[in-house]
Parts: structure tokens; C-alpha cells; sequence
């Protein structure tokens, strides 16, 4: 049985982590994987596998990631408090700006502080990719670099099919995923 404090701790981590996430799950990544590695909860490939599990099941990345950790640390308590702790700021915020929504929504300042925000959450967006890169394709930063020349040829791929044509993005990912039980083992 998990000690209560212990399942608080995960609450505040995650709580604190959605109060600090702006721009979509995949800025929620880069948070993750500095407060579990440093406080010695999972290292950076596990977190490389949240993040795998997480894109590839249906619903809210962020959502996801933190059920994921949380089941993987503490069960279904620790899943329980994880989601509600990364959702839990998202609530609060939403519940205040929609009973204030109309009386702000052309004020310039708030209009300004968004504007700020955008490029912090393209350099969390872009810190992510390229930790998600050094893991998989060059085998982390620990080792001789190294190139996976098959996960780096199937992440091309990808890209260049959801680039170049409308294919579902969800038929990419089991697709991609058969390819990996197959080819990659």
C-alpha cells in the first residue's frame, strides 16, 4: 500500500507541472522529464517510453503522460493522483477565464502577455523533439553517437507522409507500430 504522502507528493508534482504547461501536451515533456530524473523517479529513456505511450493512445497527451507515470509508480492510486493533479490548473484556469472571458478577450494587455508566451512554448515544443531525436535515432547522449538508420528511416517516413499527404495520423501510428513489432524487435 502507497503512503498517502507519497500520492500527494505525485498530486503537487503534476499539479504544479500543469499550472507551468502552456501550448499543448507536448510542452508538458520537457517538465517531466526534469523533476522525475531528478528526483530519481524514472530516467530519461523511460520518460522517452511515456512519451511513446502517451502520443499513441487516445484522449490529451498531458492527461495521458501523467497517468501513465502515475500507474507506473504507484498503481491505479498513483494514476488517480497524477491526472487529477496535471488537471486540476487547467480547471481552475478555465473556470475563472470563462467567467471573465468576454470582458477580456480584446483587453490588449492579455492580448500582449500571449504574444510573450508563444515562443516559450515552440522552444519546450522543439526541446522535446530533440530529446525525443537523442533517444531514439542517436541512442542517447551517454553513448558514441551512433544512428538507428531504421527509426531514423521510419520517423522520415512519417514525416513526410503526414508533410505531403492528409493520410489519418492514427492509422500512421498503428501502422508504424506493426512496423516496429516486425522490423525493429
Amino acid at each position: 500500500m502507497t503512503p498517502m504522502y507519497e500520492l500527494f507528493d505525485l498530486f503537487f508534482l503534476f499539479f504544479r507541472i500543469g499550472a507551468l504547461t502552456f501550448g499543448g501536451g507536448m510542452a508538458i515533456v520537457p517538465l517531466i522529464q526534469q523533476e522525475l530524473s531528478t528526483r530519481g523517479m524514472m530516467t530519461l529513456a523511460e520518460s522517452v517510453n511515456v512519451i511513446a505511450i502517451s502520443e499513441s493512445t487516445p484522449g490529451p497527451f498531458a492527461v495521458n503522460a501523467a497517468t501513465f507515470v502515475g500507474m507506473r509508480l504507484y498503481g491505479i492510486p498513483g494514476a488517480v493522483f497524477a491526472t487529477l493533479g496535471v488537471i486540476g490548473p487547467s480547471v481552475i484556469i478555465m473556470l475563472i477565464v470563462a467567467r471573465f472571458f468576454f470582458r477580456l478577450n480584446k483587453n490588449p494587455v492579455v492580448q500582449s502577455v500571449l504574444s510573450g508566451v508563444r515562443p516559450v512554448v515552440l522552444a519546450l515544443i522543439a526541446s522535446a523533439a530533440a530529446t525525443v531525436v537523442i533517444e531514439t535515432v542517436l541512442g542517447g547522449l551517454g553513448m558514441p553517437i551512433a544512428i538507428d538508420w531504421p527509426v531514423l528511416c521510419l520517423a522520415l517516413a512519417c514525416t513526410g507522409t503526414l508533410v505531403f499527404t492528409k493520410v489519418n495520423p492514427i492509422l500512421l501510428i498503428a501502422g508504424c507500430g506493426a512496423v516496429g513489432a516486425v522490423w525493429l524487435r
